[in-house]
């Protein structure tokens, strides 16, 4: 009985998991093999910088692996009883060392301008977000806003009572605004964390005394789900993080029902009121008066 119970709670969890895959969720899919599907533009290069390395990877194998094999063919004692003698051979030296090289410029190419735009935080950035690893939990804060919230890992019968993926769900999920640059603060209250969003491109450690800064720009709404990516302590496999992307108004209406505030719009500056004219209503200007004489 207790055989079959597990087996049938395994399945539900891969149904489960199955149908949150199905449904464009960012989160981990059975058997997957590739990266999560973007939700940002920084994870969409991420992926086009994964295909060109991976091209360059399986060149560079099958390139080593075809002269392993020309050389146990061609050179073994059988085939080749008389070695040569010589040990340089000056064109073969340069090529190895300037194809390496040519090959380090183009990763350098590709990955230099994408360092860049991951690190540097967007200066129209709408919303600040701050986040705190604890062991074993997460504290998101809206200062801006005056929203803080808490969020444990969803115990595992009220998710699969929900149909949400156990191990990912929380108790507390965070909203976000689709469409908005969120600059990001990550801290720590012991421990070294790490707030991590595959679907984001979002990898951050979160480290005690001190902050660290990234951000992202959701594109399509949905919900994403992320874990802590640094080795915490022992429940370091139960601190997942779940966002939902939802519209301006929606993430409005949250803030509002967290007992937040929403910045007013600010309005313009009252034009100075212009100079009275002479003649006007206004006194007539006073003659200056007389330069003080220096006393002998």
């Amino acid at each position: 009985m207790k055989r079959g119970a597990l087996i049938a709670s395994l399945a539900a969890g891969a149904l489960s998991m199955t149908s949150v895959a199905h449904a464009g969720v960012g989160a981990p899919t059975p058997g997957g093999l590739d990266l999560q599907p973007a939700a940002t533009q920084i994870m969409r290069e991420i992926h086009d910088f994964h295909s060109f390395l991976l091209a360059i990877i399986v060149a560079i194998t099958l390139f080593v692996l075809a002269l392993l094999l020309w050389v146990i063919v061609r050179f073994n004692r059988r085939a080749n009883p008389t070695p040569k003698r010589f040990t340089h051979n000056i064109l073969i030296e340069v090529i190895w060392t300037v194809v390496p090289v040519l090959i380090l410029v183009a990763i350098a190419w590709k990955s230099f301008p994408l360092l860049y735009a991951q690190e540097r935080v967007p200066e129209d950035a709408e919303i600040t977000l701050k986040v705190t690893g604890n062991s074993w939990f997460w504290n998101f804060e809206y200062p801006d806003q005056g929203v803080a919230i808490t969020a444990n890992m969803l115990p595992e019968e009220d998710a699969r009572a929900q149909n949400r993926p156990y191990l990912l769900a929380t108790t507390e999920p965070l909203l976000v605004p689709v469409g908005t640059t969120v600059r990001v603060l990550v801290t720590s209250n012991d421990v070294i964390h790490a707030f991590a969003v595959p679907a984001f491109g979002v990898k951050e450690d979160a480290i005690q005394g001190r902050v660290n800064e990234t951000w992202f720009n959701i594109d399509r709404p949905g919900v994403y789900y992320g874990q802590c990516s640094e080795l915490c302590g022992v429940n370091h496999a139960y601190m997942p993080i779940e966002i939902r992307a939802v519209s301006r108004a929606e993430w409005e209406q949250w803030v509002t029902a967290q007992g937040g505030t929403l910045a007013a719009p600010e309005a313009d500056a009252p034009a100075a009121a212009p100079a009275p004219v002479e003649g006007e209503g206004a006194a007539p200007a006073q003659p200056a008066a007389p330069a003080a004489q220096p006393t002998r």
